[in-house]
């Protein structure tokens, strides 16, 4: 970023959505009314070429606040209402990083990893907590205030505009103290649902209306932001978990929710700091959830975890006229795998390399007919795209290109020897299962034919 002339540390507002696309804000291309974000995009930076961690909830939410992939600590889909476990205790959290900094830390709306005492936000670095677990598909509809449940089954249609109540009651109290505060939309998820303020209101069915009240809360966050006389200390940052489920917009992306496709895994990210950040900045240089964690603790000078990394800083893409950040690896691991455990795909830079798919019926979204398992077989012949020049992975180009199919399944190679030893043994396994040649390019694999006796 360019210098700040403020001498006081950086506050830092992240929000988060959950299943929100790609292409489903105005200033991503969407028709539906986004007024509030657009303008955010206008005084601000959108990033074009940004990824969740994960195409699931938790294991993305995972990667995004430890900069580190949820497969190196058993986060490969999302936690049920009753899971006993969550984001592993012996990982650190951005939140806690800010908190040893001396940041008055909140975490409201959506947290997902992890229900019990042990993994609850109060847990790990928050001062407080206000929201509802787990997604809105799931029961009980438990909203909690710290570590008590104050209604069993709450009212989920009005839950932005209570979170938004309860952001803007944080953002104006006493600020002699930095803070950081995390805030978790819970729509646009199936069943999205709005306030009746906005239900039936938008023009785009209860989809928009969710992604519309989305707008407005974060209209408000950010005009007590500036009422306060904060926007210049405060860099505001917008974005989602992963891609589109069943409704909503991918952009002119290849994929849903749950898949290995780029509208499974790239979402918008709009930052926001006057004076720092160069307002209508386009950035197009790949980044990821990843990256958040080490980015951030640049920025607001916070202490690294003592585990590796699996993203880095990026903050000087946030100056508009850095210098290019070098080629880096993400992995893409599917939930429709084996355990969760298995990759898909390896991207670095421009170029990403397919070598697996997911078989048995899915595609884009993570259905399956009844006691159907979700399996993944290789790709008995890899598949590289560019997706700079084709981001809806349209046009396989790997027979042009051998020696960038070598190199990126080498180091796929490498980098997973470095993960746990059952990430390694699921890879192993995968290996072994090679589907048929036969199989048409971009389609789930056929399985070889059976020997003939």
């Amino acid at each position: 970023m360019a210098p700040r002339s403020s001498k006081r540390p950086l506050n830092v507002v992240l929000m988060i959505c959950d299943d929100l696309g790609y292409g489903d804000l105005g200033c991503f291309g969407s028709k539906l009314p986004t007024p509030n974000l657009d303008r955010m995009a206008r005084e601000g930076m959108r990033f074009t070429r940004y990824n969740g961690g994960h195409p699931l909830c938790s294991a993305s939410r995972a990667s995004l606040l430890t900069g580190r992939y949820g497969t190196r600590m058993g986060v490969v889909g999302a936690f049920g209402p009753h899971a006993k476990t969550g984001c592993a205790l012996d990982e650190t959290l951005m939140s806690q990083l800010f908190k040893a900094k001396g940041y008055r830390t909140a975490a409201i709306g959506k947290w997902h990893l992890g229900g019990e005492l042990p993994y609850l936000p109060t847990s790990r670095g928050f001062d407080s907590y206000f929201g509802l677990n787990w997604s809105v598909d799931m029961s009980p509809k438990t909203l909690m205030r710290d570590t008590t449940v104050i209604e069993e089954n709450t009212d989920c249609s009005m839950l932005i505009p209570r979170y938004t109540e309860e952001a803007l009651h944080f953002l104006e109290q006493d600020n002699a103290k930095p803070f950081f505060l995390y805030y978790g939309f819970p729509y646009p998820h199936d069943p999205p649902d709005a306030s009746p303020r906005f239900l039936n209101k938008s023009g785009f069915g209860k989809q928009g209306d969710a992604i519309e009240e989305i707008d407005w809360s974060v209209g408000e966050i950010l005009r007590t932001i500036d009422a306060k006389g904060l926007a210049k200390d405060t860099l505001v940052l917008f974005t989602s978990d992963h891609g589109p489920w069943y409704q909503g917009c991918p952009g002119n992306l290849r994929g849903r929710k749950a898949s290995t496709w780029e509208g499974g895994f790239r979402v918008p990210l709009i930052a926001k700091l006057p004076g720092a950040v160069p307002a209508g900045a386009v950035c197009e240089t790949p980044a990821s959830h990843l990256d958040m964690l080490p980015t951030l603790a640049a920025l607001c000078d916070l202490s690294l975890p003592a585990k590796a990394l699996d993203g880095a800083d990026v903050s000087a893409l946030l100056h508009g006229t850095g210098k290019p950040i070098a080629e880096r690896t993400q992995i893409y691991f599917s939930p429709m795998s084996k355990g969760g455990l298995q990759p898909h795909c390896i991207r670095k830079g421009d170029w990403k390399l397919r070598i697996a798919q997911s078989y048995g019926g899915e595609v884009y979204v993570n259905m399956n007919e009844p006691g159907q398992a979700h399996q993944t077989a290789m790709l008995a012949v890899p598949e590289l795209y560019n997706v700079a020049l084709d981001p809806a992975e349209s046009y396989c180009v790997a027979n042009l290109h051998p020696d960038i199919v070598a190199s990126l399944s080498h180091e796929l190679d490498t980098q997973l020897a470095t993960f746990p030893q059952n990430v390694q043994d699921d890879y192993a396994l995968l290996k072994e299962t090679v589907g048929s040649p036969r199989t048409p390019v971009s389609a789930p694999p056929l399985m070889p034919e059976p020997p003939k006796t």
